[in-house]
């Protein structure tokens, strides 16, 4: 038998660039992001939007155009901008992936050429994907929109659909060329999606910065009307965490099962799809932390006390931590199962199967410290459940302005 074993060594490097007015004339960034390899030439960009962005930012086409105008020397413009779906919508249509596909196709963008997403944490999972799929990977800046894809998604490797009733079924590992963190896309933002991209904050606060989740619980009052110093603060010091975890922790490309990155996910994704994305995904995953949470302390990993505080703080923060889709069930027989059995434990099944056949969920041990466990006990998952039934049975009700008001069915 002859045996070779080939090993290769590729390095990833992309700058993210915290800045404010990045279409702003006078703002080097984005071209100098675009042309750092190539400083003598002339790239080609196509902008992608989302169109939500594109609504409550009338003029972001004339300012696209007027930006690269004045840095005609690096940038060139290949064509208008593509206004897509925005929100899950994005996610959910493979026309519009196709059709994406086809129009890069069509311009003839290759593989020096740029796709520059201008969205929310959907729009470049979408656009990320089609432009990573067309001559195996056309370059792409990255401009996040919102406070989850600014703090979380939009500085991550990972991009995708969902196809087939799941969460993220087909994707791949792309780090972008270059993303620009911009603040002033916050303003556009409803109050809703300002907290519901708190959640992700929440969770590396929890999983790995202490201080963080104090300042969090401080500012809670600030962050849940919005206001957007402290949420450019949250954007920062998050994707900061983000950003070490996927350098330093061994795995950027998932090719393991531990995901800690994934807290609070399992029975997120799952009440995404149950709610048809009627939940936001911060919303859905802000019920899945307090679920793993409570979980956590029932088994005996963390303290009731800690559980309190986490649930005391996402509710502060503007968080509904229940939702009528927690309640649904299947009838007895339809996976073998005897009597009725709640929906979103399938979420389990499917958290298993996209990490690759093991199950590995993160769970808290103490504010900053997580443990990774490969089972967890339905009971008290279902007690979890219960308990958060119960308690959103006892709080007001009247719900405040954030995303609480859109939780509930």
């Amino acid at each position: 038998m002859l045996l070779h074993v080939q090993r290769i060594a590729v390095p990833f490097e992309y700058p993210v660039y915290f800045t404010e007015g990045v279409f702003s004339p006078s703002n080097d960034d984005l071209a100098s992001a675009v042309s750092a390899r190539e400083p003598q030439r002339r790239h080609r960009v196509l902008p992608v939007i989302d169109g939500g962005v594109a609504a409550a930012w009338p003029s972001l086409a004339e300012d696209i155009a007027r930006y690269v105008g004045a840095h005609a020397d690096r940038l060139s413009l290949v064509a208008e901008p593509i206004v897509v779906p925005g929100g899950e919508a994005a996610k959910n249509d493979d026309a519009a992936t196709a059709a994406l596909q086809a129009r890069l196709d069509a311009l003839g963008m290759d593989r020096q050429s740029f796709v520059m997403i201008v969205g929310g944490g959907a729009v470049l999972d979408m656009a990320g994907y089609a432009a990573a799929t067309v001559h195996r990977g056309v370059r792409v800046v990255r401009i996040p929109t919102t406070v989850l894809a600014q703090a979380d998604s939009g500085v991550g490797v990972k991009n995708g659909v969902n196809a087939f009733g799941k969460k993220n079924l087909l994707g791949t590992f792309a780090p972008p060329f270059a993303v620009l963190i911009d603040p002033r896309f916050l303003e556009t933002l409803s109050l809703r999606d300002k907290v519901a991209g708190m959640a992700e904050a929440v969770k590396v606060a929890l999983i790995r910065d202490a201080r963080l989740f104090s300042w969090l619980t401080e500012r809670a009052p600030a962050l849940a009307s919005g206001s957007l110093a402290p949420l450019a603060e949250l954007v920062r010091r998050s994707a900061e965490i983000h950003l070490q975890h996927i350098a330093t922790a061994g795995d950027p490309f998932e090719l393991g099962s531990a995901r800690p990155l994934d807290f609070g996910h399992w029975a997120a994704h799952k009440l995404e799809s149950l709610t048809k994305h009627r939940l936001r995904h911060g919303e859905a995953v802000a019920i899945g932390i307090a679920i793993d949470t409570v979980y956590a302390a029932l088994a005996g990993l963390c303290s009731g006390a800690t559980a309190a505080a986490v649930l005391t703080t996402l509710e502060a923060l503007g968080f509904a931590l229940w939702d009528d889709a927690l309640a649904l069930t299947r009838g007895a027989g339809e996976r073998g199962e005897r009597g009725e059995r709640l929906c979103v434990l399938d979420g389990l099944d499917e958290f298993r199967e996209h990490l690759g056949g093991e199950l590995t969920v993160t769970l808290l041990e103490d504010v900053g410290r997580a443990r990774e466990v490969h089972a967890m006990e339905e009971r008290h998952i279902v007690a979890a459940i219960a308990r958060l039934r119960e308690r959103a049975g006892r709080r007001p009700s009247h719900a405040p302005a954030g995303a609480a008001g859109a939780a509930r069915s």
